[in-house]
């Protein structure tokens, strides 16, 4: 299967979670545990970002070294996806 259609699956496979239950169990095959953390971590920092607060804060906050922060603060200010996501969330009431 080619690199474009794996990814494909893949996405299609996560926009058919209907449940948090379903995306943890989903989430626990594929992903180690570490990873999960990782990301959890690293969408919290995006949070915080988004809050406004400091790269100083953040750190303190979350005990995130200053390169993990840069670079989810990278994708926060260049990308799309946290940003649609947080923004997705809070006018869904499902992010406070």
């Amino acid at each position: 299967m080619e690199e474009s259609m794996k990814r494909h699956v893949l996405a299609q496979a996560i926009l058919a979670l209907e449940t948090e239950e379903e995306c943890n169990l989903l989430l626990e095959d594929i992903c180690t545990i570490k990873e999960i953390e990782d990301m959890a971590h690293r969408f919290e920092i995006a949070f915080l970002l988004f809050q406004g607060k400091t790269f100083i804060d953040v750190e303190k906050i979350t005990g995130a070294s200053s390169a993990t922060i840069s670079r989810v603060n990278r994708c926060l200010k260049h990308g799309q996806g946290y940003r649609h996501m947080i923004e997705k969330m809070k006018s869904n009431n499902t992010l406070k």
